[in-house]
Protein backbone atom coordinates (compact mmCIF):
# COMPACT_ATOMS: atom_id res chain seq x y z
CA UNK A 1 0.00 0.00 0.00
CA UNK A 2 1.08 3.89 -0.08
CA UNK A 3 1.81 5.39 2.64
CA UNK A 4 -0.72 8.37 2.98
CA UNK A 5 0.18 8.80 6.44
CA UNK A 6 1.82 12.53 5.72
CA UNK A 7 -1.03 13.50 4.27
CA UNK A 8 -3.76 15.94 5.38
CA UNK A 9 -7.31 14.98 5.63
CA UNK A 10 -9.47 16.86 2.75
CA UNK A 11 -12.75 16.17 1.34
CA UNK A 12 -12.72 13.92 -1.23
CA UNK A 13 -15.52 14.00 -3.84
CA UNK A 14 -16.07 11.10 -6.83
CA UNK A 15 -18.52 10.34 -8.95
CA UNK A 16 -18.60 7.44 -11.93
CA UNK A 17 -21.25 5.89 -13.32
CA UNK A 18 -21.90 2.76 -15.22
CA UNK A 19 -24.38 1.62 -18.56
CA UNK A 20 -26.11 -1.89 -19.26
CA UNK A 21 -27.41 -2.16 -22.56
CA UNK A 22 -30.43 -4.13 -22.86
CA UNK A 23 -33.82 -5.26 -24.90
CA UNK A 24 -36.52 -2.37 -24.77
CA UNK A 25 -39.03 -5.43 -23.38
CA UNK A 26 -36.49 -5.50 -20.41
CA UNK A 27 -37.11 -1.78 -19.78
CA UNK A 28 -40.71 -1.93 -19.81
CA UNK A 29 -40.43 -5.07 -17.52
CA UNK A 30 -38.76 -3.11 -14.98
CA UNK A 31 -41.16 -0.43 -15.15
CA UNK A 32 -44.09 -2.95 -14.55
CA UNK A 33 -42.58 -4.06 -12.04
CA UNK A 34 -42.81 -8.17 -13.53
CA UNK A 35 -38.99 -8.84 -13.01
CA UNK A 36 -39.03 -12.25 -11.56
CA UNK A 37 -35.98 -11.84 -9.06
CA UNK A 38 -37.53 -9.26 -6.95
CA UNK A 39 -36.84 -5.05 -7.49
CA UNK A 40 -33.96 -4.66 -9.57
CA UNK A 41 -33.17 -1.39 -9.07
CA UNK A 42 -33.58 -0.95 -5.01
CA UNK A 43 -31.21 -4.00 -5.24
CA UNK A 44 -28.54 -2.51 -7.29
CA UNK A 45 -28.50 0.49 -4.70
CA UNK A 46 -27.47 -1.48 -1.95
CA UNK A 47 -25.45 -3.77 -3.72
CA UNK A 48 -23.60 -0.26 -4.69
CA UNK A 49 -23.35 1.10 -1.02
CA UNK A 50 -22.34 -2.03 0.26
CA UNK A 51 -19.49 -2.14 -2.64
CA UNK A 52 -18.22 1.57 -1.77
CA UNK A 53 -17.80 0.06 1.90
CA UNK A 54 -15.88 -3.09 0.83
CA UNK A 55 -13.88 -1.43 -1.78
CA UNK A 56 -10.56 -2.33 0.07
CA UNK A 57 -11.69 -6.07 0.82
CA UNK A 58 -12.17 -6.27 -3.04
CA UNK A 59 -9.35 -4.09 -4.88
CA UNK A 60 -5.68 -5.05 -2.78
CA UNK A 61 -3.72 -1.83 -2.63
CA UNK A 62 -6.80 0.39 -1.78
CA UNK A 63 -6.74 2.01 1.79
CA UNK A 64 -9.57 1.88 3.95
CA UNK A 65 -11.55 4.90 4.12
CA UNK A 66 -14.05 5.77 6.53
CA UNK A 67 -17.07 6.93 3.78
CA UNK A 68 -19.16 9.65 4.77
CA UNK A 69 -21.96 9.27 2.06
CA UNK A 70 -22.72 7.13 -0.52
CA UNK A 71 -24.90 8.32 -3.22
CA UNK A 72 -26.98 5.58 -6.01
CA UNK A 73 -29.17 7.15 -8.76
CA UNK A 74 -30.41 4.71 -11.67
CA UNK A 75 -31.85 5.95 -14.65
CA UNK A 76 -33.91 3.87 -17.14
CA UNK A 77 -33.53 4.82 -20.84
CA UNK A 78 -35.60 2.82 -23.72
CA UNK A 79 -32.72 0.19 -23.85
CA UNK A 80 -30.35 0.55 -21.52
CA UNK A 81 -29.81 1.75 -17.84
CA UNK A 82 -27.34 3.79 -16.34
CA UNK A 83 -26.15 4.07 -12.61
CA UNK A 84 -24.61 7.08 -11.25
CA UNK A 85 -22.75 6.98 -8.15
CA UNK A 86 -21.08 9.35 -6.07
CA UNK A 87 -18.99 8.69 -2.70
CA UNK A 88 -17.87 11.60 -0.26
CA UNK A 89 -15.02 10.90 2.55
CA UNK A 90 -12.98 13.52 4.75
CA UNK A 91 -9.99 11.59 4.59
CA UNK A 92 -5.99 11.21 2.98
CA UNK A 93 -7.12 9.55 -0.30
CA UNK A 94 -9.23 9.39 -2.60
CA UNK A 95 -12.37 7.39 -3.54
CA UNK A 96 -12.17 7.55 -6.97
CA UNK A 97 -12.42 3.44 -6.33
CA UNK A 98 -15.22 3.25 -4.19
CA UNK A 99 -17.55 5.37 -6.63
CA UNK A 100 -15.71 2.87 -9.67
CA UNK A 101 -16.87 -0.36 -7.51
CA UNK A 102 -20.06 0.71 -6.59
CA UNK A 103 -21.08 1.55 -10.17
CA UNK A 104 -19.19 -1.76 -11.10
CA UNK A 105 -21.16 -3.79 -8.63
CA UNK A 106 -24.30 -2.16 -9.20
CA UNK A 107 -24.17 -2.71 -13.16
CA UNK A 108 -23.23 -6.55 -11.97
CA UNK A 109 -26.51 -7.17 -9.68
CA UNK A 110 -28.46 -5.63 -12.65
CA UNK A 111 -26.90 -8.45 -14.73
CA UNK A 112 -27.70 -11.29 -12.15
CA UNK A 113 -31.31 -9.98 -11.79
CA UNK A 114 -32.12 -9.45 -15.25
CA UNK A 115 -30.50 -12.34 -16.82
CA UNK A 116 -33.40 -14.49 -16.96
CA UNK A 117 -35.55 -12.19 -18.94
CA UNK A 118 -32.73 -10.93 -21.19
CA UNK A 119 -30.26 -13.17 -22.68
CA UNK A 120 -28.52 -10.24 -25.15
CA UNK A 121 -27.57 -7.71 -22.54
CA UNK A 122 -24.38 -6.41 -22.53
CA UNK A 123 -22.36 -4.31 -19.70
CA UNK A 124 -20.97 -1.09 -21.28
CA UNK A 125 -18.04 1.19 -19.69
CA UNK A 126 -17.72 1.71 -16.18
CA UNK A 127 -15.89 5.17 -15.68
CA UNK A 128 -15.01 7.61 -13.71
CA UNK A 129 -16.65 11.14 -14.41
CA UNK A 130 -15.44 13.43 -11.46
CA UNK A 131 -13.21 13.70 -8.61
CA UNK A 132 -12.15 15.82 -6.18
CA UNK A 133 -9.99 16.72 -3.49
CA UNK A 134 -6.02 16.59 -2.62
CA UNK A 135 -3.35 18.39 -4.47
CA UNK A 136 -4.98 17.55 -7.92
CA UNK A 137 -7.26 20.43 -7.10
CA UNK A 138 -4.73 23.20 -6.20
CA UNK A 139 -5.14 25.59 -9.32
CA UNK A 140 -1.66 27.91 -9.58
CA UNK A 141 -0.43 28.10 -12.80
CA UNK A 142 3.23 28.57 -11.96
CA UNK A 143 4.99 28.21 -8.80
CA UNK A 144 8.28 29.63 -10.27
CA UNK A 145 6.62 32.77 -10.22
CA UNK A 146 6.95 33.38 -6.39
CA UNK A 147 10.30 34.08 -4.59
CA UNK A 148 11.08 32.97 -1.27
CA UNK A 149 13.47 33.52 1.70
CA UNK A 150 14.24 30.85 4.65
CA UNK A 151 15.37 32.07 7.78
CA UNK A 152 16.68 30.19 10.35
CA UNK A 153 16.59 31.24 13.64
CA UNK A 154 19.47 29.46 15.82
CA UNK A 155 22.24 29.87 18.09
CA UNK A 156 23.97 27.58 17.62
CA UNK A 157 23.83 26.99 14.02
CA UNK A 158 24.54 30.87 13.32
CA UNK A 159 28.00 30.40 15.93
CA UNK A 160 28.81 27.20 13.31
CA UNK A 161 28.22 24.92 16.30
CA UNK A 162 26.36 22.69 14.27
CA UNK A 163 25.41 21.90 10.71
CA UNK A 164 21.88 23.78 9.78
CA UNK A 165 19.38 21.19 8.33
CA UNK A 166 15.93 22.17 8.65
CA UNK A 167 16.36 25.51 6.78
CA UNK A 168 18.09 23.72 3.44
CA UNK A 169 15.07 20.97 4.15
CA UNK A 170 12.88 24.36 3.54
CA UNK A 171 14.80 25.47 0.76
CA UNK A 172 14.75 21.69 -1.17
CA UNK A 173 10.81 21.32 -0.79
CA UNK A 174 10.23 25.03 -2.36
CA UNK A 175 12.88 24.79 -4.96
CA UNK A 176 11.13 20.78 -5.92
CA UNK A 177 7.84 22.79 -6.64
CA UNK A 178 9.78 25.34 -8.73
CA UNK A 179 9.52 27.84 -6.19
CA UNK A 180 12.67 30.76 -6.57
CA UNK A 181 14.14 30.56 -3.05
CA UNK A 182 16.07 34.30 -3.30
CA UNK A 183 17.76 34.34 0.27
CA UNK A 184 18.69 31.26 2.96
CA UNK A 185 19.89 33.01 6.40
CA UNK A 186 21.04 31.98 9.53
CA UNK A 187 20.62 34.28 12.35
CA UNK A 188 20.73 34.15 16.19
CA UNK A 189 18.23 33.79 18.29
CA UNK A 190 17.85 37.89 19.44
CA UNK A 191 14.64 39.79 19.21
CA UNK A 192 16.32 42.21 17.23
CA UNK A 193 18.47 40.29 14.49
CA UNK A 194 15.20 38.29 13.70
CA UNK A 195 12.93 41.13 13.42
CA UNK A 196 15.95 43.46 10.88
CA UNK A 197 15.86 40.58 9.00
CA UNK A 198 12.33 39.97 8.50
CA UNK A 199 11.53 43.70 7.66
CA UNK A 200 14.58 43.56 5.16
CA UNK A 201 12.87 40.52 3.37
CA UNK A 202 9.63 42.22 3.41
CA UNK A 203 10.61 46.01 2.35
CA UNK A 204 13.56 45.66 1.13
CA UNK A 205 13.90 42.14 -1.03
CA UNK A 206 9.86 41.89 -1.33
CA UNK A 207 9.57 38.22 -1.65
CA UNK A 208 6.41 36.38 -1.59
CA UNK A 209 6.96 34.04 1.42
CA UNK A 210 9.46 34.12 4.10
CA UNK A 211 9.66 30.45 6.00
CA UNK A 212 11.13 30.38 9.37
CA UNK A 213 12.69 27.71 11.08
CA UNK A 214 13.95 27.65 14.97
CA UNK A 215 12.98 29.60 17.94
CA UNK A 216 9.31 28.29 18.45
CA UNK A 217 9.13 26.76 22.12
CA UNK A 218 9.00 28.24 24.97
CA UNK A 219 13.10 28.16 26.05
CA UNK A 220 14.66 31.37 27.19
CA UNK A 221 15.73 32.16 23.61
CA UNK A 222 12.81 31.15 21.60
CA UNK A 223 11.74 34.68 20.24
CA UNK A 224 10.76 33.99 16.58
CA UNK A 225 7.52 34.59 17.19
CA UNK A 226 7.27 37.78 19.00
CA UNK A 227 9.44 39.17 16.72
CA UNK A 228 7.32 37.95 13.61
CA UNK A 229 4.50 39.77 15.14
CA UNK A 230 6.11 42.75 15.90
CA UNK A 231 6.11 43.21 12.22
CA UNK A 232 3.11 41.58 10.70
CA UNK A 233 0.49 43.87 9.15
CA UNK A 234 -2.75 41.15 9.60
CA UNK A 235 -2.22 38.01 11.65
CA UNK A 236 -2.86 34.50 9.20
CA UNK A 237 -4.11 32.82 12.25
CA UNK A 238 -5.54 29.70 10.63
CA UNK A 239 -2.26 28.62 9.30
CA UNK A 240 -0.35 28.25 12.63
CA UNK A 241 -3.27 26.90 13.91
CA UNK A 242 -3.47 24.23 11.13
CA UNK A 243 0.18 23.57 11.26
CA UNK A 244 -0.05 22.17 15.22
CA UNK A 245 -3.22 20.76 14.56
CA UNK A 246 -1.25 18.58 11.73
CA UNK A 247 1.37 18.15 14.21
CA UNK A 248 -0.89 16.97 17.26
CA UNK A 249 -2.16 14.16 15.05
CA UNK A 250 1.50 12.85 14.87
CA UNK A 251 3.12 13.91 18.38
CA UNK A 252 1.47 14.84 21.28
CA UNK A 253 4.79 17.81 21.27
CA UNK A 254 3.30 19.85 18.71
CA UNK A 255 0.86 21.48 21.02
CA UNK A 256 4.32 23.12 22.72
CA UNK A 257 4.75 25.41 19.39
CA UNK A 258 3.76 29.09 19.19
CA UNK A 259 4.61 29.59 15.99
CA UNK A 260 2.56 32.40 14.41
CA UNK A 261 2.17 33.46 10.75
CA UNK A 262 0.55 36.54 9.11
CA UNK A 263 0.81 39.51 6.52
CA UNK A 264 3.44 42.52 6.36
CA UNK A 265 2.86 44.42 3.15
CA UNK A 266 2.92 41.90 0.16
CA UNK A 267 4.94 39.21 1.84
CA UNK A 268 3.25 36.01 3.60
CA UNK A 269 5.48 35.41 6.69
CA UNK A 270 5.11 32.08 8.26
CA UNK A 271 6.73 30.14 11.28
CA UNK A 272 7.84 26.67 11.23
CA UNK A 273 9.22 24.50 14.41
CA UNK A 274 12.80 24.12 14.72
CA UNK A 275 13.22 20.29 14.75
CA UNK A 276 13.60 18.64 11.38
CA UNK A 277 10.59 15.90 11.62
CA UNK A 278 8.43 18.82 12.54
CA UNK A 279 9.74 20.39 9.86
CA UNK A 280 8.54 17.60 7.10
CA UNK A 281 5.67 17.24 8.62
CA UNK A 282 4.91 21.21 8.44
CA UNK A 283 5.58 21.69 4.93
CA UNK A 284 3.67 18.33 4.28
CA UNK A 285 0.72 20.66 5.42
CA UNK A 286 1.16 23.92 3.77
CA UNK A 287 2.47 22.96 0.24
CA UNK A 288 1.54 23.59 -2.09
CA UNK A 289 -1.92 25.14 -0.76
CA UNK A 290 -0.46 27.81 1.28
CA UNK A 291 -0.08 29.32 -2.28
CA UNK A 292 -3.70 30.18 -3.22
CA UNK A 293 -2.99 33.09 -0.59
CA UNK A 294 -1.36 35.51 -3.32
CA UNK A 295 -4.22 35.25 -5.90
CA UNK A 296 -6.74 35.66 -2.75
CA UNK A 297 -4.24 38.88 -1.57
CA UNK A 298 -4.60 39.92 -4.88
CA UNK A 299 -8.77 40.08 -4.98
CA UNK A 300 -8.99 37.42 -7.26
CA UNK A 301 -11.80 35.22 -7.34
CA UNK A 302 -11.87 31.97 -6.01
CA UNK A 303 -11.99 28.82 -8.24
CA UNK A 304 -15.49 27.74 -8.32
CA UNK A 305 -16.32 24.98 -6.17
CA UNK A 306 -17.58 21.36 -7.38
CA UNK A 307 -20.87 20.90 -7.54
CA UNK A 308 -21.48 17.85 -5.61
CA UNK A 309 -25.09 17.17 -6.98
CA UNK A 310 -26.98 15.41 -10.06
CA UNK A 311 -25.16 13.53 -12.56
CA UNK A 312 -21.84 13.61 -13.87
Amino acid sequence: MKDVSKKTASLRVARAQATLHCFPATVAAIRAGNVPKADPLATAKVAAVQAAKNTSLIIPYCHQVPLDFVGVDVELRESSIHIYTEVKAIWKTGVEMEALVAAGAAVLTLYDMLKPIDEGMEIGSVKLTEKKGGKSDFKVADLSRFRCAVIVASDRAARGEREDTSGKTIKERLESLGVAVVEYTIVQDEMALVRNELIRLCDEVAVDLILTTGGTGVGPRDVTPEATQEILDRPLPGVSEFLRSHGQQRTQYSMLSRGTAGVRKKTVVINLPGAPAAVHESLDALLPWVFHVFPMMKGEQHEEGFNHSGRG
